[in-house]
């Protein structure tokens, strides 16, 4: 909330700054006889002195200034510091106190900005009861104005920003929109014509072609950036475009009446911009932005590689599994001799082979990593054989499985099975299933969870290596995996699937 306000502050900043350069290049620029006469045939109409300054300039200035200072001063300081904190009383005497200020200065700038109406009206009382009434008016609007804004960003705020700003997108649209509000202000303050005329045309125009460009940006460019065909990329927004482009004489003829011919004939303007304007811009913006993202992707899956062996070696085969794998092996060595131990050295030796060697490659094929798995899994049933209450079960259907595959994708999952699903005193069980189609690979981790591991599981239920993971599969499959982990007090699900293809 308090970065919103610095936001908040920083836009009413700006376009009081680009009203006030506005109202002051206009008075620089122009020649004051030409802008006596723009602006003050109203007062010789009614027989009354016209001064540019006097009765236009300073009057607006005071205008603007006092609607800035209230909008600071309420959303900045009342609002935050006495309302949001339960000091009504306090908080409704200052809201008064500023709203008054607010009524006080822009009747008192009405009398002189309206001054031509001391011919019109017989006494004075009649004018400024005139401009009471108006500012009372002008106020009340600004209030109106002001508590929905309010009340649409607490209703934001409590229903939608933590679901928000989670996403990648949310910064981007949020800059690209204060930028073009400030764009839809500076264009109304710059051009010739009617204020309030001028806005609601700039703000329709600025709504269509931010619907066209959100719409490109967002969603059919990174559609395209994915499917590659551009029959697509064409059928798409040909419905969302077609729609705009219909209802836009519609939004034109309600907003500021035109004969019909000028509707379509803007709107046919407003559409020829969106093809040599908008779409290219879009296109442009966003392959700049894909490829500084592929640039950063790229370095970090270079960093992601060279430090995932370090970090498995550190993580994932730790101490403590390789001291009780080499206590199975001697235990093992003293009582059979040969065959077994033999075949435990073997197999904890392909594992540290595959770590320092396969484990550094940026691809390895999906049986490297079988192997991995299948030679794991064998040391955890040489190190249980000994307890009836341990059940592991394999199912791996190697057909279809000539794919390759990022290394060190897949132990994590097993390994915390083993971590969390493994008890001495209580049944335990642990199910891998590995199979294959042409296009993915499914892979499953099932395991019983212990109540004895319940505060383990709690503080550290993914461990390291599952964050380090998660990172990965983010990095080198994005948008083309789904991992699902599910969890009760009993049992402990993993499903991943890799879409290859």
């Amino acid at each position: 909330m308090n970065q919103l306000r610095k936001i908040e502050l920083g836009v009413a900043t700006a376009i009081f700054l680009l009203i006030l350069f506005a109202l002051l290049y206009k008075s620089v620029s122009y020649n004051v006889f030409e802008l006596q006469h723009e602006y003050g045939y109203k007062f010789a109409r009614y027989d009354q002195v016209f001064d540019y300054y006097k009765h236009y300039l300073l009057p607006l200035l005071a205008h603007i200034t006092i609607v800035y200072l209230a909008f600071v001063g309420i959303n900045s300081w009342i609002m935050p510091s006495f309302y949001e904190q339960g000091s009504w009383k306090i908080g409704t005497l200052l809201l008064i106190a500023t709203c008054g200020a607010v009524f006080v200065v822009i009747m008192t700038a009405s009398t002189w900005y309206n001054g031509y109406l001391f011919g019109v009206y017989s006494t004075r009382k009649g004018v400024h009861m005139h401009c009471a009434k108006s500012a009372f008016i002008i106020t009340i609007f600004y209030v109106t104005l002001y508590a929905l804004y309010y009340g649409a960003k607490r209703l934001y705020f409590q229903q939608l920003h933590a679901k928000a700003v989670s996403k990648p997108w949310f910064i981007q649209i949020r800059t690209e929109a204060i930028v073009i509000l400030l764009l839809i202000v500076l264009f109304s303050l710059i051009t010739p014509g009617n204020n309030i005329t001028k806005f609601a045309v700039f703000s329709l125009i600025g709504f269509y072609y931010s619907v066209v460009y959100f719409v490109s940006q967002y969603r059919l460019l990174p559609h395209y950036h994915l499917h590659r065909d551009r029959r697509l990329l064409v059928r798409d927004p040909a419905f969302v475009y077609f729609m705009i482009f219909a209802l836009s004489p519609v939004f034109l003829l309600i907003m500021i009446p035109h004969p019909p011919k000028d509707a379509i004939l803007s709107c046919l303007a407003l559409f020829a911009g969106t093809i040599m304007v908008v779409l290219p811009l879009s296109y442009w913006i966003f392959y700049v932005r894909q490829s500084r993202s592929d640039t950063i992707l790229g370095l970090r899956k270079a960093l992601d590689q060279s430090e995932t062996g370090l970090d498995f070696l550190r993580w994932q085969i730790n101490p403590h599994f390789l001291f009780n794998a080499l206590n199975t092996l001697y235990g093992t060595a003293l009582t059979e001799k040969a065959p077994a131990t033999s075949e435990g050295i073997q197999k904890l030796g392909d594992m540290m082979r595959f770590m320092l060697h396969d484990n550094m490659q940026e691809r390895i094929s999906l049986s490297k990593e079988i192997a991995y798995l299948e030679n794991y899994i064998a040391l955890q049933r040489l190190r249980t054989q000994g307890s009836s209450d341990i059940g592991i079960e394999v199912n791996i259907d190697d057909t279809h499985c000539d794919h390759e595959i990022a290394p060190m994708l897949l132990i994590p999952f097993l390994e915390n099975a083993f971590k969390h699903g493994i008890s001495s005193r209580n049944k335990s069980r642990i199910t891998m299933s590995l199979s294959c189609t042409p296009e993915k690979i499914y892979f499953d981790v099932y395991n019983t969870v212990h109540a004895s591991r319940a505060s383990e599981i709690e503080n550290d239920s993914m461990g390291i290596g599952l964050q380090n993971v998660r990172q990965r599969l983010a990095l080198l499959y994005p948008r083309k995996h789904e991992l699902s982990i599910r969890e009760t007090t009993t049992e402990y699900f993993v499903h991943l699937t890799i879409q290859i293809v």
